[in-house]
């Protein structure tokens, strides 16, 4: 009874191993509260941190900002390159504004407040496909700044080294029940 118990414990290891690979995200934007501000030089931009950062469909991006002199939009490519405040997708003041990325694409953002988005205080997303979910977790991260069409999948092989090794410890496991 006991190599059943201890088969028992390493399989829900295991399997708890792989959800991680599935589990939606949130990212705090920035990586830390009041990021959402005019950048004091181009390597403070909101889309450095993006760009080190990996999105995927079903992740969050979560805003932590002052809602009363601030406020989040989504907007278009064109709209994010012109500045252009004035017909947003969607629009947040809320100070905790949390927005899931439901598709694969690029997401653009920009304050709404006049004269930040031309000083800086923007944002591009690139969310890797549904196909990709947690595939490429591990994998250099696409450029977002000058993307325009589906996202692109860097090719990595660091999900299929991870599925290996949990099947072979699973596998040596087997050997010592």
């Amino acid at each position: 009874m006991a190599g059943f118990s201890r088969y028992v414990f390493v399989m829900a290891i295991m399997f708890s191993s792989l959800l991680s690979f599935t589990e939606a995200r949130d990212h705090l934007v920035g990586g830390k509260t009041d990021s959402w501000k005019i950048p004091s030089s181009e390597s403070d931009s909101l889309n450095r941190w993006a760009e080190k950062s990996r999105f995927l469909v079903g992740d969050s991006l979560v805003w932590k900002y002052d809602g009363v002199k601030d406020s989040v939009l989504e907007v278009s490519k064109r709209d994010y390159v012109t500045c252009n405040t004035s017909s947003p997708i969607a629009m947040h003041n809320d100070g905790n504004t949390k927005i899931v990325l439901e598709h694969s694409g690029a997401y653009y953002f920009i304050s709404g407040v006049k004269g930040s988005c031309e000083q800086g205080q923007k944002l591009v997303v690139v969310t890797l496909s549904e196909k990709n979910k947690r595939r490429y977790a591990d994998a250099p991260v696409p450029s977002p700044v000058e993307f325009d069409g589906p996202a692109i999948a860097p090719t990595s092989n660091a999900f299929s080294l991870k599925i290996s090794l949990v099947v072979a410890f699973g596998v040596l496991v087997g050997f010592w029940l």
